[in-house]
């Protein structure tokens, strides 16, 4: 079985600028460490590999320093890796973004299963799995929250729908994005740091996806674009209060009546 899966290098922090005029965060200088949700898409291809056989590759999409959290997928079990990379893919949105790694993807070759975190820590979207399957033309589940049976022919997954859950049989190829908490991730290994030292990490450029329409990338291939965007305001406000337990309860009701706090 060969599987895919989508990772994404994000800010490691919350402090993070953000261009006035592009609206889009820098991401230069910035401490950053691999999407907390892509850990569990990557351990769950790995334990599906573990059980079926066949390979693992990550797919990312950034600037230059995101082959950091491909080699990271190299020290959890990942079996190649490759990064889409390209000054024309800068400032994507969620439509942009998906069929920029959908066209990677195909060239990339044929797989059986791609596996996508649910959403990624700095654009919350949850968007870019799905609008990749589509344009991949595959079936595909989000909010998989449990693999319940999988065999060469097809996957069975629990798709958790907030207030109900829902068991859908996919065949090959196709497309999950899966939950927090699905599997436990595994720590990354010395022993593959040493063993994977010299693995490649594949670049590829839109030169590389053989696609003429330049249109469709970067913020020419953006439908949507930001207006405004700005990073929040923080406060921090200190208040003690004194006296018998029923004047402060009083007094916290009154505060919180207030909006003083809220």
């Amino acid at each position: 079985m060969r599987m895919i899966v989508c990772i994404k290098q994000v800010p490691g922090t919350n402090q993070v600028e953000i261009d006035p005029e592009t609206g889009v965060l820098k991401r230069d200088g910035v401490e950053s460490k691999m999407n907390p949700y892509d850990l569990y898409a990557l351990e769950t291809a790995l334990r599906i590999k573990e059980k079926l056989g066949g390979t693992v590759a990550v797919v990312s999409m950034g600037p230059p320093q995101a082959e950091a959290v491909i080699r990271e997928a190299y020290l959890m079990g990942a079996d190649d890796g490759v990064l889409l990379s390209d000054r024309k893919f800068a400032g994507s949105d969620v439509l942009a973004t998906a069929y920029t790694i959908a066209q990677g993807i195909r060239v990339m070759g044929d797989f059986d299963l791609i596996v996508c975190g649910k959403q990624t820590t700095d654009g919350d979207t949850a968007q870019v799995g799905p609008a990749m399957a589509e344009f991949l033309d595959i079936p595909h589940v989000a909010w998989v929250s449990a693999i319940n049976s999988i065999t060469p022919e097809a996957i069975t997954v629990e798709q958790d729908l907030a207030e109900s859950y829902e068991k859908v049989a996919l065949s090959y190829p196709c497309l999950i994005t899966v939950e927090k908490g699905i599997v436990q991730p595994r720590l990354p290994s010395y022993r593959r740091k040493l063993a994977t030292a010299g693995r490649p990490v594949r670049v590829m450029g839109l030169a590389d996806l053989g696609d003429s329409d330049v249109s469709r990338y970067g913020l020419d291939g953006s439908a949507t674009q930001v207006e405004r965007i700005f990073p929040p305001e923080t406060h921090c406000e200190q208040v003690v209060w004194d006296g018998a337990p029923a004047e402060i309860a009083a007094q916290m009701w009154e505060a919180l009546r207030s909006g003083k706090f809220i």
